[in-house]
């Protein structure tokens, strides 16, 4: 995870440097100035649009409907029934961008996906590791307010996932998920939720098309502690798994932002996903962030 994060440093860092150095208008004419200004007010335009938003922590796992803007690395220990053990690398996360003032754009990372399996089963399994498949999001806000003006948000997502991992984890599909999230905050307490279907572009009778309720209880401590609860439900209404719903309790903390240098601060957390349904795809699952926001 170290490594993930020095590496986003050195890509952001130029790109950083280049704005700051270009501030204000570019100069040039036509075509090429309007590209120079664009990028010369990359972070005039985004800390403007953070700035008319709440500033709560993003949760470990229920996506925030908060814009933001920063380079992120999750890993995820399951534990399932009969000893099964999965550690997911990168979980999907990677770089997240505000290039306008509504819009934020993530582009994740092909996780890679590691099983372990005790005794017969572990040994006919063997080969099953690989990398996941590719994930994008992109959220348009609709409308938001900070602390000193009402602490509210409302956004709209579109995911999408390409299939391009190696089976057995890749779903084999396209998946087109929109979601609408939300948020509330009182004083130092805040709620954050999202509501989204998961519509696949075929294979229906085995992927079904899942609906997801995430919230995510937070509280802000010492201005570096933000403990926080969040419940995750899932619900088949149809394919392999129809009928079926899935919850999980997940406590954590994360602390944060640790001012690194210049714009770069440093957040990281982790969370204890415990299933509390007799259905469930694993038992329970460590999963740590990391998180370089700028």
């Amino acid at each position: 995870m170290l490594k993930v994060l020095c590496f986003a440093v050195l890509f952001a860092a130029p790109a950083i440097s280049f704005a700051q150095t270009t501030s204000g208008s570019s100069g040039g004419f036509g075509l090429l100035g309007s590209i120079g200004d664009y990028f010369s007010n990359w972070f005039v335009r985004s800390d403007r649009a953070k700035a008319t938003q709440p500033h709560w922590m993003t949760p470990v796992i229920t996506v925030t409907p908060r814009l933001e803007q920063e380079v992120r690395y999750d890993q995820s220990f399951q534990s399932a029934q009969y000893g099964q053990e999965t550690t997911n690398y990168g979980s999907g996360k990677g770089i997240e961008l505000i290039p306008w003032d509504a819009v934020e754009v993530i582009l994740g990372i092909s996780n890679y996906v590691s099983h372990e399996y005790p005794g017969k089963k572990g040994k006919a399994t063997r080969g099953a590791d690989g990398f996941a498949d590719w994930t994008a999001l992109i959220k348009y806000r609709l409308l938001s307010a900070n602390e000193e003006h009402g602490n509210y948000i409302l956004t709209l997502f579109m995911g999408f996932s390409a299939p391009t991992g190696q089976s057995p984890n890749s779903s084999g599909h396209a998946i087109f998920t929109p979601t609408i999230a939300f948020g509330k905050g009182w004083g130092d307490f805040d709620f954050q939720s999202t509501v989204s279907v998961a519509f696949p572009n075929g294979g229906l009778d085995r992927l079904g098309m899942p609906l997801a309720y995430n919230t995510a209880l937070q509280y802000h401590l010492f201005k570096v502690l933000w403990p926080e609860l969040e419940v995750n439900y899932t619900w088949w209404p149809d394919g392999n798994n129809a009928g079926k719903n899935q919850v999980f309790l997940t406590p954590g903390l994360i602390l944060g932002r640790f001012p690194l240098y210049d714009r770069f601060k440093l957040v990281a957390g982790a969370g204890f996903q415990v299933a509390v349904t007799k259905f469930n795809q694993y038992h329970n699952s460590w999963v740590i962030t990391g998180r370089i926001p700028f």
